[in-house]
């Protein structure tokens, strides 16, 4: 059939082509930018973007110990207690608990001893915890009953599984109220036979009874014929954890350890239903990867209701959520940010968390820039793009960044990154004073302020010690300096001279880098793991800082499981290595250098096989101490003996840098809390003007197509209306 059938004659005039090219070439730029990643049912909706580069391996509460896991658990899981979101120093606070524990000490014969008693007299610690009434878990299958009370889940059929990818997909579910037998059933599973928790083996040392449960479950689990079954752990008794009723429970730990009310924040002590264990161990659901480790079930705020590892995690807002309000008080300095301007509203602000999967920073940081993502770090790649450096050397905003309304966040991490030193070995170990002066004179030459600047964009602050800012016993200002490696000059600490290093290198046997005694070059050896060309600039640095004091370096690259043999054997000489602080408190940094956690013999955290009889007998004094007047004093003696001996050189404090649109509210790093994103609030209005205004469709561009395509078909279009007049006459 002829066109002409179709349409009348008119229409093919050349005008009319132009306006149908130019209304076909616009026809996809109407209010919403085509340039949108997310589906048009997102649009308005309360959601915060966000990205994830690989999938958590664990989120099993008793199993999971990195990051990118407490990121999806801290939303989803509720531990006893939390840290104030507003607070610095790191502030403990209640969650599910009605109030912080009341601790109570005894002696061997179970009498009340004062608070104020000595540690070595105190024999058992006991913790009482009461919890607030009503709370209730997230509609789950696991706690789906028919009307007999049977748990309807709780064997599947695979009938029953034909439609199912994930617990949501499930017809019926589920909920009931939080008891103090759930946080009594999470501690035994530190234990259980088949999780292997990362910190079973401390808690066995601290909760009384632990290690003779562990026992008991592991010899009964051997005998199991079916290793994969549920092994229902319930009555096991656990001689340290009583249950008084369904809100009260009460743990005894063996002596004094203050610092178990911290662990008590850790997804580790987070409650676990019992429900949820014999509907995750059934065979047809593993299969499918319905598991504890991929869909956890907790109280908290959020629910994890999709986690495709291809595609995106999805939080979503838990419809059983008990509530609570957003902090009333707050720190001076975050007051006057306005971070209180939500107080006493309900909490969470925000109906879902969707993180996408992005395995390259580039396209994040577009992304991001554009509007699609609310926030975002830095990489090197991006870092001068977004920031510069003040007079004064402080990092702010470029005027691009400002003028699209980008805030910046910082916070010095609670880590720290060193040099460490094997102290068992003969050339760089040992304690007398010629070895001691050659670390110090190490510790000047490597110049961290130098690689902060190079390796970390400024992003980090020189080490003065093993503590970091945020924990207590970290001191500020001239009486926090390492004195063997700064001086104090002019309100700031200042690097001592490289002359002073040489002094000290002479004075330690090796003049000019040559060894006194025999006449031969000072060569050490530095073990690393390294695998691009980033490393190959990093570990050149490190080279010639050696070199500044005559010294060879020779580089040791291995991969990280050879790394590990090498430092378990003690073959290591020197190395590089880092901590985050698990809990707020200087033991968790100090025992890195506590004699009887080595790592050659014992299998400890401490690298640097250090030993100091009297560093340990401080240590062991200050770490079953309350905060205070005593305890800082033991702390500053702690500190003035690791600075001489040196068995780390300090190295460097990372600093968070954390860019977010100005729609993004509330957002405050808090490097100890996994549960931030509940106070934080999204502008959906905003956000969206914005996004429309930075993906605006530039249109000249099509018009001109338009118009060339026009001029284009103009010789076609006067052909065709020739011939239609030739054939009508």
């Amino acid at each position: 059939m002829e066109l002409s059938a179709l349409f009348p004659r008119r229409f093919f005039t050349l005008p009319a082509v132009c306006w149908v090219i130019a209304l076909l070439a616009l026809a996809g730029c109407g209010e919403r930018s085509p340039n949108n990643p997310y589906p048009a049912d997102d649009d308005g909706r309360n959601l915060l973007y966000t990205a994830f580069a690989e999938r958590p391996k664990h989120l099993d509460p008793a199993r999971a110990y990195s990051s990118n896991e407490y990121e999806i658990l801290g939303q989803v899981y509720e531990p006893l207690y939390q840290y104030h979101y507003l607070k610095r120093p790191y502030t403990l606070i209640p969650q599910t608990a009605e109030a912080l524990p009341q601790v109570r000490y005894l002696d061997s014969a179970g009498q009340e001893l004062p608070v104020d008693a000595a540690p070595e007299s105190i024999a058992f610690s006991e913790y009482e915890i009461v919890l607030k009434p009503g709370i209730r878990y997230q509609p789950h299958p696991a706690f789906s009953r028919r009307p007999d009370g049977s748990h309807r889940y709780h064997a599947v059929t695979a009938e029953e599984l034909t439609d199912v990818a994930a617990p949501a997909d499930f017809a019926e579910s589920g909920s009931r109220t939080l008891t103090a037998q759930d946080y009594l059933y999470q501690i035994k599973r530190l234990v259980h036979p088949q999780l292997h928790s990362p910190i079973a083996e401390m808690m066995k040392e601290h909760i009384v009874g632990l290690k003779e449960l562990g026992d008991r479950m592991e010899a009964d689990y051997r005998k199991a014929a079916d290793k994969e079954a549920f092994f229902d752990i319930r009555s096991y008794p656990l001689a340290g954890v009583e249950v008084v009723d369904n809100l009260h429970l009460r743990i005894r730990l063996h002596g004094k350890y203050p610092q178990f009310r911290f662990w008590l924040a850790m997804p580790f002590f987070a409650p676990m239903p019992w429900e949820a264990d014999v509907f995750y161990t059934q065979p047809l659901l593993k299969a499918k990867n319905i598991s504890l480790d991929w869909y956890p079930v907790g109280t908290g705020p959020f629910m994890l209701t999709e986690n495709n590892p291809n595609r995106r995690m999805i939080l979503d807002r838990n419809p059983h959520y008990h509530g609570e309000s957003y902090p009333a008080e707050a720190d001076g300095a975050f007051a006057a940010r306005g971070l209180l301007a939500d107080a006493g509203k309900p909490l969470p602000f925000i109906d879902r968390v969707e993180f996408v999967l992005e395995k390259e920073s580039i396209p994040y940081w577009n992304k991001f820039l554009q509007g699609y993502y609310d926030a975002s770090g830095l990489a090197s790649d991006n870092f001068e793009q977004a920031i510069t450096f003040t007079g004064q050397g402080g990092p702010e905003l470029t005027p691009s960044m400002k003028a699209k309304g980008i805030e910046l966040r910082t916070a010095v991490t609670a880590s720290t990154f060193y040099t460490g030193f094997n102290m068992l070995d003969p050339v760089v170990g040992g304690y007398d004073e010629a070895r001691s002066k050659l670390r110090q004179a190490l510790a000047i030459a490597l110049d961290y302020e130098e690689y902060i600047s190079i390796f970390a964009n400024g992003r980090g602050v020189p080490a003065q010690g093993a503590i970091p800012p945020g924990i207590y016993g970290f001191e500020e200002g001239e009486a926090g300096i390492n004195p063997y490696v700064y001086r104090w000059n002019n309100g700031a600490p200042q690097r001592r001279p490289l002359e002073e290093a040489k002094r000290l290198l002479a004075e330690a046997g090796f003049p000019g880098g040559i060894e006194a005694a025999t006449g031969q070059p000072l060569i050490l050896n530095l073990d690393v793991t390294a695998s691009g060309p980033d490393d190959k600039s990093r570990l050149n640095w490190y080279r010639k800082q050696f070199a500044k004091l005559g010294i060879q370096l020779v580089l040791r690259t291995t991969d990280y499981n050879q790394f590990q043999q090498k430092m378990a054997a003690g073959n290591a000489q020197i190395f590089l290595w880092g901590w985050n602080a698990d809990y707020p408190d200087p033991e968790n940094f100090f025992f890195l250098l506590y004699g009887p956690n080595a790592k050659v013999g014992q299998g400890g955290e401490n690298a640097a096989n250090y030993r100091n009889d009297q560093f340990d007998r401080l240590f062991e004094r200050m770490r079953n101490m309350d905060d205070g007047a005593e305890r800082m004093e033991l702390i500053r003696q702690m500190q003035e003996i690791v600075r001489h001996d040196s068995p780390w050189l300090f190295g460097f404090h990372p600093k968070s840098f954390m860019l977010h649109h100005d729609w993004y509210r509330n957002l405050e790093p808090n490097l100890m809390a996994n549960n931030e994103i509940k106070y934080q609030r999204i502008d959906t209005v905003e956000r969206a003007r914005q996004r429309a205004e930075w993906n605006r469709p530039i249109a000249w561009p099509l018009w001109l197509v338009a118009g060339l395509t026009a001029l284009a078909l103009a010789p076609a279009v006067a052909g065709y209306r020739r011939r239609q007049r030739e054939k009508a006459l």
